[in-house]
């Protein structure tokens, strides 16, 4: 059986170290130590969370995040350039313009297009409202399928993704 292409949003990565979610972090931790590091599914970023990380204000979160994408050799960071990064555009924009992600919201909407473009199987993120949200998965699902894009994925949070072998 073939590996899961997991796409994880920043949310993810930023939950390792959130404090006032006790519950939320100890399963992304679970999920990374038993489920990331072991390389049970293939496990992506793109850039997009890397630029996020790399504003976050504070200096200190923003270095134990970034070391957090070292520590996890397994995550591999998504290329898009050229015609495809223009694709990913285009359908960024469309999550926008047919109000399935905020306008303001342009960075989850390119976690989105990323997924797609590059065919994950699951879009990973603790961003309720605006990912890991079943609506929104089927909004999505719905016009992906209007543009083309015929690939069905998954937009899910980490205890969703556990499994036994």
């Amino acid at each position: 059986m073939k590996k899961l292409k997991v796409y994880l949003d920043t949310s993810i990565i930023n939950f390792l170290y959130v404090d006032d979610s006790p519950d939320y972090r100890k399963a992304t931790e679970i999920f990374f130590e038993n489920i990331v590091a072991e390389n049970k599914i293939e496990t992506y970023i793109s850039n997009i969370v890397i630029d996020e990380i790399n504003k976050t204000e504070d200096e200190s979160k923003r270095r134990t995040l970034l070391e957090t994408l070292e520590k996890y050799i397994n995550i591999k960071t998504l290329v898009a350039d050229g015609d495809v990064m223009d694709e990913i555009a285009f359908l960024g924009e469309n999550y926008i313009k047919n109000n399935i992600i905020p306008q303001k919201k342009l960075a989850d909407s390119l976690h989105v297009a990323y997924t797609t473009i590059f065919q994950m199987d699951i879009l990973l993120s603790w961003n309720f409202q605006h990912l890991a949200n079943v609506n929104k998965e089927q909004k999505i699902l719905m016009l992906n399928k209007a543009l083309g894009y015929n690939y069905p994925f998954r937009m899910a949070n980490p205890l969703e993704v556990y499994f036994e072998e």
